[in-house]
């Protein structure tokens, strides 16, 4: 077989893999790389489907396996608003369940309580447990008086 056969099937299966992002397709658009480099050095029909064949078990046990367990883990760092939860803030006006300001990262902040029948006094530390918007939801880190 012609080593452009080989290239060309590994053009339609990349193109696959795209639209079907298995990490399946792809590997096997390499493998087929693989076999059109063995068929542009001359080696037989028998030669080129044994290589196609074992780049192919190569990256499927191989390559798959770590590629997904990575693609599968969390992001280590957060960006945006999403890297405030978690953070403590000050309260700068008093905060209910409905409305509040806290400084939150050098920043004023719209807020609201986490629990709606709390009241937090100005002065008090809270934490972020999530943002809203521009709203960040906070919780005491202490007993309120």
């Amino acid at each position: 077989m012609p080593w452009y056969v080989w290239l060309i099937a590994a053009v339609a299966l990349g193109a696959a893999e795209f639209f079907t992002l298995a990490l399946f397709l792809g590997l096997l658009a390499a493998a087929a790389l693989v076999a059109a480099v063995v068929a542009g050095i001359g080696v037989g029909l028998p030669g080129q489907l044994l290589a196609f064949g074992l780049a192919a078990v190569a990256g499927l046990v191989g390559v798959r396996p770590v590629a997904m367990r990575h693609m599968a883990r969390q992001p280590v760092s957060r960006e945006g608003s999403d890297a405030l939860i978690g953070k403590r803030a000050e309260v700068v006006r008093e905060v209910t369940g409905t409305r509040g300001l806290v400084k939150l990262s050098g920043e004023e902040w719209s807020a609201r309580a986490l629990d709606d029948s709390l009241v937090i006094p100005v002065g008090a530390l809270v934490d972020v447990m999530e943002i809203e918007g521009a709203t960040a939801v906070v919780h005491p880190r202490d007993l309120l008086p």
